[in-house]
């Protein structure tokens, strides 16, 4: 087993792009006293600045494997880690390095756009805070929308107040569980290209869970979880680079 550093051993700043390793990674759970399985041996490697598409029929176990590989949840056997360089970290210490964006936007009803995308930043301790979520938000198209509550934006413009907020602290890795799986297809085309846009901008790796055939072919890597299997879709990049072209245009 991998000697594991403490987090503050990671360096923000370093120059070495990042990577989150799965190693023998199993996931079951106990429903009425039976176990049930989503998943068993699973190896999978998520490298900064690519993207990764999971999908798979619903009840497969897609979103619990976000949540491990982002070091939110523990597996019940296997290792994860998280890799800088030469320094090995514990997938807990991802944490700090991360964004997440939910089909449910989780927005503060009470606080606007901009405080919303603000808030992470000022309970780390930013002074700079609104600044920089003036800017982000101002990146994702909302500049003349960030003084209203959630309730008075549109579906497709709260998960831009949510990918935002996501991006607004630099993180080294994006975890999205269907981003668009609540919007119309217009608005989920346009936030998949401010998804995709702002992540490359930002060297981040992005990590999806989606039921859209569409926005997983344009990821650089499909990979498909379905009764227990995770399975890599290798034929797919010629299909991607044209879905792209037809989003754009």
């Amino acid at each position: 087993m991998s000697t594991v550093t403490q987090p503050n051993s990671i360096q923000p700043n370093a120059i070495q792009l990042s990577s989150i390793q799965l190693k023998n990674i199993s996931q079951s759970f106990t429903l009425n006293e039976a176990k049930v399985t989503l998943f068993e041996q699973l190896n999978l490697t998520i490298k900064q600045g690519q993207s990764y598409a999971i999908t798979g029929p619903s009840g497969a176990g897609k979103s619990s494997l976000l949540m491990l590989m982002s070091g939110l949840e523990k597996p019940t056997s296997g290792e994860g880690c998280y890799l800088t360089g030469s320094q090995v970290a514990s997938l807990e210490s991802l944490r700090t390095y991360i964004g997440f964006i939910f089909q449910q936007f989780h927005l503060l009803p009470e606080l606007s756009a901009l405080n919303n995308v603000a808030l992470p930043l000022k309970l780390r301790g930013d002074k700079t805070a609104v600044s920089k979520a003036i800017a982000m938000l101002t990146k994702v198209g909302l500049s003349d929308r960030m003084h209203h509550s959630p309730s008075e934006l549109s579906g497709g413009e709260q998960q831009r107040v949510a990918i935002a907020r996501a991006l607004v602290f630099q993180p080294r890795f994006i975890f999205a569980d269907e981003p668009t799986g609540n919007l119309d297809e217009k608005s989920a085309g346009d936030i998949a290209n401010t998804l995709f846009s702002c992540c490359k901008e930002n060297n981040a790796g992005l990590v999806m869970v989606t039921h859209s055939e569409g926005l997983a072919q344009r990821a650089d890597h499909i990979y498909r979880l379905n009764q227990g299997r995770l399975l890599k879709d290798s034929n797919h990049n010629r299909e991607s680079k044209i879905l792209e072209a037809a989003y754009v245009n």
